[in-house]
């Protein structure tokens, strides 16, 4: 309604703003607020009785993730800024994949932003590479490098077999490249799922046989899939989901000791603990 009225068109009518310009169907700022008001608990009452099922159904909360069998702790490595090894966290594919429309359904009221807040706790100034732990498979990952410079997942053949996930990984060799024209020939393919914060996803990994200083990398491929949108500077990604904006935060300190000395075990099984 903040154009100009003379190039709107008169035949649509929105009774929400009592002006013309666009149907109240497709009216967005009716639509913030009639869901501003439902996560209130408000209008639920006009619902028929398989909309309100439906409703509730969608209004459950966060699914909560397996419990972690066993942990795959920090390897040691890097000797750039920080700990970071460049070299082995910029990959790119010579392999396409298509993708089919999407669809975002973020509100107004749920729009991404950044602000001081994010940054508290942090070291200041920084320059560290996003690194953050997560829930794979039923394995809980550290040293995951969220990397927008990638163009596939990836995982080393050692983590997989750490994850005791050998029965999943699917032989086949393609080449990556690296922005120095190295090249890396893949061990196979392997499709795991990740838990982030309520979001479920099964993603497809490139799996390497060598050292580096990441246990994985999470590209363009997880980023996009999950219309993620992370903040290297403020150590943070955040994501929308049906439970609004969610967001993981990285552990700075331990980025920071990348080059310390790793366990003597680099897997804990947490199922031969109980």
């Amino acid at each position: 309604m903040r154009s100009n009225p003379s190039r709107r068109n008169p035949d649509f009518l929105c009774e929400f703003h009592n002006d013309h310009g666009h149907k109240i169907a497709d009216c967005r700022l009716l639509q913030g607020e009639v869901e501003h008001l439902l996560k209130q608990g408000y209008l639920t009452d006009l619902f028929s009785e398989n909309g309100k099922q439906s409703y509730m159904k969608n209004k459950q909360d966060p699914l909560k993730p397996p419990s972690p069998k066993r942990t795959v702790n920090v390897i040691s490595g890097g000797e750039e800024v920080n700990g970071v090894t460049y070299t082995a966290a910029k990959k790119t594919s010579k392999v396409t994949v298509t993708h089919g429309k999407r669809v975002r359904q973020v509100l107004e009221e749920d729009n991404i932003t950044f602000n001081d807040a994010d940054a508290d706790g942090l070291i200041i100034p920084h320059n560290d590479a996003l690194v953050i732990s997560l829930l794979v498979h039923d394995t809980n990952v550290k040293r995951f490098l969220i990397d927008p410079g990638s163009s596939v997942n990836i995982i080393l053949l050692r983590v997989v077999n750490e994850m005791q996930a050998d029965d999943k990984m699917v032989p086949k060799a393609h080449t990556l490249s690296g922005f120095d024209n190295s090249r890396v020939i893949t061990k196979g393919e392997i499709v795991l799922t990740i838990f982030a914060e309520g979001v479920v996803k099964d993603t497809k990994f490139q799996v390497i046989d060598m050292d580096m200083t990441y246990n994985m990398i999470l590209g363009r491929p997880w980023i996009h899939d999950i219309d993620d949108v992370p903040s290297t500077l403020d150590q943070i990604i955040k994501f929308p989901s049906q439970w609004g904006i969610r967001q993981i935060r990285e552990d700075q300190h331990a980025s920071k000791n990348i080059n310390s000395v790793a366990d003597s075990s680099t897997v804990n099984d947490d199922a031969n603990k109980k």
